[in-house]
């Protein structure tokens, strides 16, 4: 525990059999006490060297039902373990487990509710191997987003996100989608209730292993993220006001 907080954390998984275990072995688990991997039916044994490693909590779809849909039994499975705290990590090896602790106790102070690993701050984005394109790509879309919603994030895009559980008790999930376009529907959402969002710089690494999606669903990712972008303004201009909820 952190702070007298249970730490929770999931690992939506596709086809990570490759990064897993590199993954598991920098996860703090002095400060972790649960780790949940759900496996979105992959191909290449991933729920089955989960099982080997140890992991604490193993859930397999039974056909794949996409990003968004994984994070969803991730969430229910962490707030029905009583999770005070739950840090979301692709278990590709793209994003610092080391970190963990760190964006735990941002939570666990009361301060934040929703805590980012941003591989924009500190500049490491190009330095850790992130494509041209998909960082000029990120820069040009979150500046849209960040107009939009009136936010100030370095970016909307990222696989390392921790949540108090208030927070996600308090979300819809269930009525979001399930492919990727998910993060940012949540986030627009954590947005709309005046949640405070801090962010970390994370350093990022991208190899062949690292997951990616391709360009076309790049593509319809990106005009998901406009439309809900698109939404949250028309949102703010009806006259939409967050209500800030602190996290005690």
């Amino acid at each position: 525990m952190l702070s007298s907080k249970k730490v929770v954390v999931v690992l939506p998984a596709y086809n990570a059999a490759k990064t897993l275990e590199r993954t598991l072995a920098e996860i703090p688990r002095d400060v972790v006490d649960a780790i949940v991997l759900v496996d979105d039916a992959s191909g290449d044994g991933t729920a089955s060297l989960a099982r080997d490693l140890g992991i604490d909590e193993v859930i397999e779809h039974d056909h794949n039902q996409g990003y968004g849909a994984n994070q969803k039994t991730c969430y229910e499975k962490a707030l029905s373990l009583d999770a005070d705290i739950v840090i979301m990590l692709h278990p590709d090896y793209q994003y610092s487990p080391k970190l963990i602790p760190a964006m735990a106790g941002m939570i666990g102070s009361g301060l934040y509710s929703v805590v980012m690993g941003s591989r924009i701050l500190g500049g490491g984005a190009l330095a850790g191997g992130m494509p041209l394109y998909k960082y000029i790509a990120n820069r040009a879309l979150t500046a849209f987003q960040n107009l939009c919603s009136g936010a100030k994030l370095s970016e909307y895009h990222t696989g390392y996100r921790a949540f108090s559980a208030e927070v996600l008790k308090g979300l819809s999930l269930k009525e979001l989608s399930d492919d990727f376009v998910f993060d940012n529907q949540l986030l627009a959402a954590v947005i709309r209730q005046g949640h405070g969002i801090a962010e970390i710089s994370c350093p990022t690494r991208y190899f062949d292993e690292a997951s990616s999606i391709n360009w076309h669903r790049s593509v319809v990712y990106g005009l998901g993220c406009v439309m809900v972008s698109l939404s949250l303004l028309a949102w703010r201009i009806k006259g939409g006001r967050a209500s800030l909820r602190q996290t005690a």
